[in-house]
C-alpha cells in the first residue's frame, strides 16, 4: 500500500479547489495539523492520514456510501406475522427474502431458503419469529461500500440502521447494480 506524500496530498487538495480548512472541516482534524501535514513538518497517524485520503475521496465524490446503496423505504414483516402472510408480501413484491423488524429494529431476515428449510406440512402457520434468520448485519448510513460489501460476504442482506431505526436493506444485486 502506497501512503501519499505530504505533496500528494496538497496537489489532490487543490485539484479539488478545496483549502485547508475546508479539508480540515471534512476530515475533522484541525487547519493547523492539514498544514503541518502538507508542510511535511508532521508525519500524521495512520487514521488521521485515513480520515484526510477518505474526505479527499469523497469530495472528489469517489466513495459510495450505503444511503447511495440501499432499498427504502423497508418492506418488512413483523416477528409475530405467520410465515404464510410474509411469503404473501415476498411474492407480491418479487423479493426472495424480507427483513423481520420489531419497533422499527431490525431482528432478522427471513427468506424462501428458510422457509423450504422447514420439514413441517404447516410451516406457513408458524410465525416468522420461528423461521427467520437472527444473523444479521447492520451499518449505519455513511458505512462505504468496501464495509457493506466485507458484511455481504457472510450475510444475505445487511440493514442500514440509523437512531435504532432500520430505514434501508442492501443486498448483493444492489452491489452488483452500483459497480456494474
Amino acid at each position: 500500500m502506497d501512503l501519499p506524500t505530504p505533496q500528494d496530498l496538497r496537489e489532490r487538495r487543490n485539484e479539488l479547489g478545496l483549502t485547508q480548512s475546508e479539508l480540515a472541516e471534512r476530515a475533522d482534524v484541525s487547519q493547523p495539523l492539514i498544514a503541518r501535514i502538507e508542510g511535511g513538518d508532521v508525519d500524521p497517524r495512520l487514521s488521521t492520514l485515513r480520515r484526510i485520503v477518505t474526505a479527499l475521496e469523497e469530495a472528489e465524490g469517489g466513495i459510495i456510501k450505503a444511503r447511495d446503496l440501499m432499498n427504502a423505504p423497508v418492506v418488512g414483516v413483523a416477528p409475530d406475522d405467520s410465515v404464510h402472510q410474509t411469503k404473501d408480501v415476498m411474492d407480491e413484491k418479487g423479493y426472495s427474502q424480507v427483513p423481520v423488524i420489531r419497533d422499527g429494529a431490525p431482528q432478522g431476515l427471513i427468506g424462501n431458503s428458510d422457509i423450504r428449510q422447514r420439514p413441517e406440512e404447516n410451516v406457513g402457520d408458524l410465525p416468522v419469529a420461528e423461521v427467520m434468520n437472527e444473523s444479521i448485519a447492520t451499518v449505519e448510513p455513511d458505512a462505504p461500500i468496501d464495509e457493506v460489501d466485507a458484511y455481504l460476504n457472510h450475510n444475505a442482506a445487511v440493514m442500514v440502521v440509523e437512531g435504532g431505526e432500520t430505514i434501508g436493506v442492501i443486498t448483493e444485486a444492489d452491489i452488483a447494480r452500483t459497480v456494474s
